[in-house]
């Protein structure tokens, strides 16, 4: 969970899986879709797919435990350099050095290396820490170089007089601190969706997201991004036609919804609409819920924030 999200974020999130979730066999055994709604919120659901995946087999290959193999633990799902030095680390004593963005940091102002932070470094990093990582308590070592990246050692603003390691520090030295590593510029997209509302007799229309890409197996409101020289009104009927088969009427503007993601900003609007005559769908891909129900399927934050708006309106 902490991997793309903050230690403040993750602590709500990690209390309530182990109530839903307390060993590795309930969660390899709960379908995937209670797995990512238990996820919601967190972002990156590649992740919650990993882990129930990897549960699954730890299940039956290792009894149900967790391997202190490496070779073993890189055979799991989601489990790279990084995740298999830490669990090797801080579950099992190994003196592996594991790195992330916080360490790749702290490494290139203590030695001065200039340039864009890069996992092309890595390799020299874990031969560095290889050398001086303790044998004792290789776990609270590891810990203690992330927190020194994440705490003080800081992206932006960096708190070098509060720094244990400052003396040994080449960039606070020459003051370059500020520009090592080089700052990433993300070029941030902006989108703009229609998404449909669409009422049966009390009910809405969800939709399944594919299994792969963005948001993969998520359920949402069915719709999609504009086109270029597209209204709002003319995407949306696209989308609909495109998703399910099928042409609306009554379209009548609801709200107006905004989601950021790392590398683009989606703005959602909201349409309430029915279907002209409604088509067939398969229930593996679609459903049509309640207002209540809905909520027991794991949705992407843009769409939480419609369902509050319906719940708030309760009616449309």
């Amino acid at each position: 969970m902490l991997q793309q999200t903050t230690v403040r974020a993750v602590i709500p999130y990690y209390e309530s899986w182990l109530e839903r979730f307390p060993d590795l066999r309930s969660l390899a055994r709960a379908p995937l879709r209670d797995v990512l709604r238990a996820w919601q919120g967190l972002g990156y659901y590649q992740r919650a797919r990993n882990l129930h995946r990897a549960a699954g087999a730890m299940t039956r290959e290792h009894a149900g435990l967790i391997p202190d193999d490496a070779a073993a633990l890189r055979k799991l799902p989601g489990f790279g350099p990084y995740t298999t030095a830490a669990v090797l680390s801080l579950a099992y004593g190994r003196p592996l050095p594991l790195i992330d963005a916080n360490v790749r940091r702290v490494l290139m102002r203590l030695l001065s290396i200039e340039g864009g932070s890069s996992p092309s470094l890595d390799g020299k990093f874990a031969d560095l820490l290889g050398k001086v990582i303790p044998a004792s308590a290789p776990g609270d070592f590891n810990q203690a170089i992330m927190e020194l990246g994440a705490l003080v050692c800081r992206s932006a603003n960096p708190q070098c007089l509060l720094c244990p390691v400052r003396e040994f520090c080449r960039a606070a030295a020459d003051g370059t601190q500020e520009t090592i590593p080089r700052p990433r510029r993300l070029e941030v997209a902006k989108i703009e969706a229609a998404v449909a509302v669409i009422v049966r007799d009390g009910r809405f229309l969800i939709r399944r997201r594919p299994d792969k890409g963005l948001l993969a197996g998520l359920w949402e409101f069915p719709g999609g991004k504009r086109e270029d020289g597209e209204s709002l009104v003319e995407t949306l009927r696209r989308e609909v036609r495109e998703e399910v088969g099928a042409g609306i009427e009554g379209v009548r503007f609801l709200t107006t919804v905004g989601h950021a993601y790392t590398r683009f900003q989606v703005t959602l609007h909201v349409y309430s609409c029915r279907f002209r005559r409604a088509p067939a769908l398969p229930p593996k891909d679609f459903r049509w819920v309640t207002l209540r129900s809905i909520r027991r399927y794991p949705l992407p934050s843009g769409s939480v924030r419609i369902v509050d708006f319906l719940a708030a309106k309760k009616s449309v």
